[in-house]
């Protein structure tokens, strides 16, 4: 079976189908294998419309019948080069979609486990004991500001009087 055939059939291996579909590494490879057949297709029909144009200008004026024939080809690949222009426009977007919804399922998925770690780590906390813990925290600062305020004061030896 040819590799059109199987990509339209719907063909592949058996692991694809039993998990429902083929996965976004799978589909992209097929994607990729398909724009490069197809360009490839592009390369030999612009060669072959060179070879028509250069027949009929060969036959010219001597052999209008060959020359009008090659011109009939040449437009045929034309309109076929074409249509795969179309179609791989087409796959391109396909392609370039299916990249996207993969990085945003790679995204979400390690967002998840981001959030799944914050919560691990969240379980051992309890609000009460934050809470507290910032009270002594603040009550600490305020004992050691006093006590920086303190050394901080000039000593008035003798400068004060008590009358």
């Amino acid at each position: 079976m040819s590799k059109i055939s199987k990509f339209f059939k719907g063909g592949g291996s058996a692991a694809s189908k039993g998990r429902g579909g083929p996965s976004p590494q799978e589909a992209l490879a097929r994607l990729r294998e398909t724009e490069e057949m197809l360009s490839k297709k592009q390369e030999y029909l612009e060669t072959r419309i060179e070879r028509e144009l250069a027949a009929a200008r060969q036959h010219g004026t001597k052999n209008k019948r060959a020359a009008l024939q090659a011109l009939k080809r040449k437009k045929r690949y034309e309109k076929q080069l074409s249509q795969i222009d179309g179609t791989l426009s087409t796959i391109e977007f396909q392609r370039e979609a299916l990249e996207n919804s993969h990085t945003n399922t790679e995204v979400l998925k390690n967002m998840g486990y981001a959030a799944q770690a914050m919560k691990k780590v969240h379980e051992n906390m309890d609000l009460n004991k934050i809470d507290d813990l910032m009270q002594d925290i603040t009550e600490q600062q305020d004992v050691a500001q006093e006590i920086s305020d303190a050394i901080s004061n000039r000593a008035a030896f003798g400068d004060e009087f008590d009358e």
